[in-house]
């Protein structure tokens, strides 16, 4: 993968000025600013990573969901209390307005500019694919927090300010068949962004697989739901999936302010105190004497590596910390890896689906490339590979483990593959908010919806099996993790 360093953040944005939901997307119409195609798509693309990498209680909370760290002294969201903060409302904005609006506006832009020659005409075909690539991964993203939500109506804020929920299963649908055009209709001979591109620089080849990854992601999300479905989208795209962490999609971030991982700002930069690494986590990794311990966590001078109990108070100087690996200013955010692809295809594998090699040599290509991009050595995976061995009779367990550990820092990947492999098993914290009492299944609609948009929330809610509940499971969600 070209490693694209970001050299702006701070750019145009599209003059939408929201403090609402769908309501806020609207343009001022008196005072139309125009930005170039590109510098949208370059915002988006830093919109969504910002998203993904932040630990900000009040946009990202999936590093707590997942258990992969908790909280010292305000422990309200590690007990699930989304509410409070009005998480699902901030995360429902990001995606729709910072994200999605801006990949649609750029999309426009970008076909309305003239294209002179056959280059010039692929060139612009190449950037509408990889634009629209990017929102199918936010859309799975969306579906795969909330279920049924707007999407065919969602961002025709000129004419539609209360959009209808779409249902999940039909979105997923919709999004194979939006990659399979996307990647029908791009041409790797040809350029597209170039260094606008803050991810691949312009590499249509690696757009390419990155769909045919994503478009495994999807179909192997499906399994549990739809096993005929799963598997014909997972057997078109394995051909075309990543084969190294060369292909990882990533943004990597400089060593200077505004321009640094939203982990630097919210760990450093604000100097505060309010995150250790879980037990939940320290505990399954010290039981296997896992070698990326060192690169996850900093001992902090204890006998060994100690997590704060999840979902408790915890002392900050009582307990491991942080990485400082984790915590510099150019840490990459990672949006989908070969290490989270080798997991799928050792899934995938297992079922029965025919992804070439088995699922024993897929499984230990992502424990092996997990700890070494984390700094480990050949020496350091085979001496752990013995101790979590790959059986079938077990490969639930040994799947949902291994992947869950290789995604420490993605945190809504570490709790979506729990909720459909079910495993490690994760603690329940001291005073749930969750109406179970017990880890969440989904998110909950934002409060705004309940009333801006509250015929269609309703219809929404109502169609969810249980409600517009924490408890209540994703239509991809079969299996009993209770």
């Amino acid at each position: 993968m070209k490693k694209i360093y970001l050299i702006f953040i701070v750019l145009i944005a599209l003059s939408v000025s929201c403090t609402k939901n769908f309501e806020e997307m609207n343009t001022d119409k008196k005072h139309p600013v125009e930005v170039p195609g590109e510098t949208l798509f370059s915002n988006a693309q830093v919109a969504l990573a910002d998203q993904i990498a932040s630990t900000n209680v009040n946009l990202n909370i999936w590093k707590l969901y997942s258990q992969y760290w908790t909280e010292t002294t305000y422990i309200d969201e590690a007990n699930y209390d989304i509410v409070n903060r009005t998480i699902p409302d901030n995360t429902f904005r990001t995606y729709y307005r910072d994200i999605l609006v801006d990949f649609k506006e750029a999309a426009r832009l970008i076909n309305a500019a003239p294209a002179d020659g056959e280059a010039a005409v692929i060139t612009k075909t190449n950037k509408l694919q990889i634009i629209e690539l990017l929102n199918v991964y936010a859309y799975q993203r969306l579906v795969d927090m909330f279920g049924n939500i707007p999407y065919s109506e969602a961002l025709n804020v000129e004419t539609n300010i209360t959009p209808a929920y779409d249902d999940a299963f039909g979105i997923y649908q919709d999004l194979i068949s939006r990659i399979d055009a996307a990647l029908g209709s791009m041409d790797d001979t040809g350029d597209s962004f170039g260094d606008a591109d803050l991810y691949y620089g312009g590499d249509v080849e690696a757009w390419a697989k990155f769909g045919n990854s994503l478009k495994l992601k999807i179909g192997i999300t499906l399994s549990d739901s739809d096993p005929g479905l799963a598997q014909t989208t997972v057997e078109a795209a394995a051909a075309g999936v990543f084969a190294e962490s060369g292909d990882d999609c990533l943004l990597v971030y400089m060593g200077t302010t505004p321009n640094t991982n939203p982990l630097y700002e919210d760990l450093v930069l604000s100097g505060r105190k309010d995150f250790v690494p879980a037990n939940t986590i320290v505990d399954i990794m010290n039981d296997l004497s896992d070698p990326r311990r060192d690169d996850y966590f900093e001992i902090n001078g204890l006998s060994e590596y100690t997590g704060g109990d999840y979902g408790y108070s915890n002392s900050y100087l009582n307990f491991s910390h942080i990485s400082d690996k984790i915590q510099v200013a150019e840490f990459p955010c990672p949006l989908l890896t070969y290490t989270e692809i080798e997991f799928y295809l050792a899934e995938a594998a297992e079922r029965g689906f025919s992804v070439g090699g088995d699922a024993e040599s897929h499984y230990n290509a992502g424990v092996e490339n997990s700890i070494i991009e984390w700094g480990g050595t050949t020496d350091d995976y085979s001496a752990y590979i013995g101790g979590v061995a790959y059986a079938s009779a077990n490969w639930k367990e040994l799947v949902g483990t291994q992947s869950w550990i290789a995604s420490y820092t993605r945190g809504f990947v570490g709790w979506t593959n729990w909720r459909r492999l079910d495993f490690p098993e994760l603690n329940i914290p001291e005073s749930p908010e969750s109406d179970d009492e017990k880890v969440p299944k989904r998110f909950l609609y934002p409060v705004n919806e309940q009333t801006l948009n509250a015929a269609n929330y309703y219809s929404a809610a109502g169609a969810i099996e249980g409600g517009d509940m924490m408890s209540s499971k994703l239509f991809w969600d079969t299996q009993s993790n209770d």
